[in-house]
């Protein structure tokens, strides 16, 4: 039977980042896609029995979950090869016949369409600001909030950040405060690394301090 579950994540690779997980140890074909950053998944690449799937037939048939809107969920599930989630959500999930029912571009299109929505975070898009700060410069958490699409959220702006996923892909040290003070004890490393991170981006820091009119964005 043809599985285009290889052949759709060599696609998925090319345009995003995402990890790839095998939860389940009884399971070891299923594979999932996680987002790095709201660490949810996009894609879960499944296998079951036809007649678990709703067809009579006894074999192994291979598909992927993917989330949608709800109401894309009620006209999707119309089309061939796309069924109502197995084993998620019936409302937000579908499941796409990986067997070559349904044509891969309309596969990669749904599951573009699932790494959109669960990718579409505050925190996604806080990480996305925070790098941008080019090396040599800060930003406040006031601004990082702005670039994120929301001003008032300063506050979840150094949330978010206490939670950075990956510390070295999203430089949290380079977002200090308005006053351009560091953190009193930055969460990866201790008191002095975002001081020593900063100088080594070639940033004076003075006092616990950064000069944001010299420094700042």
């Amino acid at each position: 039977m043809t599985d285009l579950t290889d052949d759709i994540i060599e696609e998925l690779q090319n345009k995003y980042d995402f990890l790839i997980e095998r939860p389940w140890r009884k399971y070891p074909e299923c594979i999932t896609l996680k987002d790095p950053d709201s660490e949810k998944w996009f894609a879960a690449f499944l296998q079951a029995s036809g007649r678990s799937l709703g067809f009579p037939e006894k074999e192994t048939v291979p598909f992927v979950n993917v989330k949608a809107a709800p109401d894309d969920v009620i006209f999707l599930t119309q089309a061939r090869g796309i069924l109502p989630a197995y084993h998620m959500s019936k409302k937000h999930w579908i499941s796409v016949l990986t067997d070559g029912t349904v044509e891969m571009k309309l596969i990669l299109s749904l599951i573009d369409a699932s790494y959109q929505l669960i990718t579409d975070t505050p925190s996604k898009r806080i990480y996305q600001a925070v790098r941008s700060i080019p090396k040599g410069k800060v930003a406040t958490y006031g601004q990082i909030a702005a670039m994120a699409g929301n001003p008032k959220m300063a506050r979840a702006v150094g949330n978010a950040l206490h939670k950075n996923p990956d510390g070295d892909r999203t430089p949290c040290y380079r977002v200090v405060n308005a006053a351009g003070e560091l953190a009193e004890a930055f969460v990866f490393g201790g008191i002095h690394v975002q001081q020593e991170r900063l100088e080594a981006d070639g940033i004076e820091v003075i006092d616990g301090k950064v000069d944001l009119k010299k420094y700042g964005l």
